[in-house]
């Protein structure tokens, strides 16, 4: 009876070590994102819920324009909005939802405009190292689309060389939310 006992320690013991090894090689190991992270590292922060309505919906394509205009009360901080956005990204992973490419759209305007200019001019401007960058090419990274009103740029002097890689200057935040919502793109606020 003893014997049985430690042999199926011994399978639950080598079950729990391969089930870890398994597990490590599915996310990459050591360098592979946390729970809290599981796309975008180091930001949106997502947390484990349990018995909550509206998961999101892996049989559902989510085609989302976020409509930016908040910034950090600190310029040395990362906007909050933009991390919001990578909440979402990260809440979609975590649920096994990965949208395609520029399915996900950031529409900065307003007092957000800042947070799209390259270290150089975020450094001009403010003095000191743009909080953002890295949250924009994550998002990037992870298949958003970042775009930026031309009107916000003029309002506020930032020169087209200013806006950082890849961020697609629009004529209108207005028209391109309009647009974008009439094709089909839900839009959340903030």
């Amino acid at each position: 009876m003893q014997s049985s006992k430690i042999r199926g320690l011994a399978l639950s013991w080598r079950v729990a070590v391969a089930g870890l090894a398994l597990g490590l090689t599915m996310t990459g190991g050591a360098a592979a994102q946390d729970a809290s992270h599981p796309v975008i590292a180091g930001y949106g922060a997502i947390m484990p819920a349990k018995d909550v309505a509206n998961a999101p919906d892996p049989s559902l394509r989510y085609r989302v324009a976020f409509e930016v205009t908040r910034s950090a009360s600190d310029n040395k901080e990362v906007n909050p909005a933009l991390d919001r956005v990578a909440r979402f990204v990260n809440l979609l992973g975590a649920s096994g939802v990965h949208p395609a490419q520029g399915d996900i759209v950031v529409v900065i305007h307003g007092p957000a405009t800042p947070s799209i200019l390259t270290d150089a001019a975020y450094q001009a401007r403010f003095h000191t190292e743009n909080p953002n960058a890295a949250l924009v090419a994550a998002l990037q990274q992870a298949g958003v689309s970042v775009h930026v009103c031309s009107y916000a740029l003029a309002n506020q002097k930032i020169e087209r060389s200013a806006v950082a890689k890849d961020v697609t200057i629009d004529v209108a935040a207005m028209t391109t939310l309009a647009t974008l919502q009439l094709k089909g793109w839900a839009l959340i606020s903030g």
